[in-house]
């Protein structure tokens, strides 16, 4: 599930940003992009807790730790790639 989702939300981040540059409306697929990152990091919780449901401690050993990581660091680069197309409007404007 949560891979599906992510993959959806790196579509509609690069859908973005492809919008932005030939200078159609980007706000929806930013929204798209951002909501998305947060369904795959919900789903990503999901799978956390039910692993601690059915106990299953070697799971969480080896995956948590790793995910953990890599989810701070896809979060923050589909933060910054989702709102590059705002910050360079500002940017523009002055």
């Amino acid at each position: 599930m949560w891979l599906g989702l992510g993959l959806i939300s790196i579509v509609a981040t690069f859908i973005n940003l492809y919008m932005y540059g030939t200078g159609k409306d980007y706000k929806l697929p930013m929204a798209i992009g951002l909501s998305f990152t947060a369904l795959t990091l919900v789903a990503q919780y999901s799978m956390v807790s039910n692993w601690v449901k059915v106990e299953d401690w070697s799971a969480l050993i080896d995956v948590v730790p790793t995910m953990e990581t890599a989810l701070w660091v896809l979060t923050i680069i589909s933060i910054l790639l989702n709102i590059t197309p705002i910050l360079l409007e500002l940017k523009n404007k002055k």
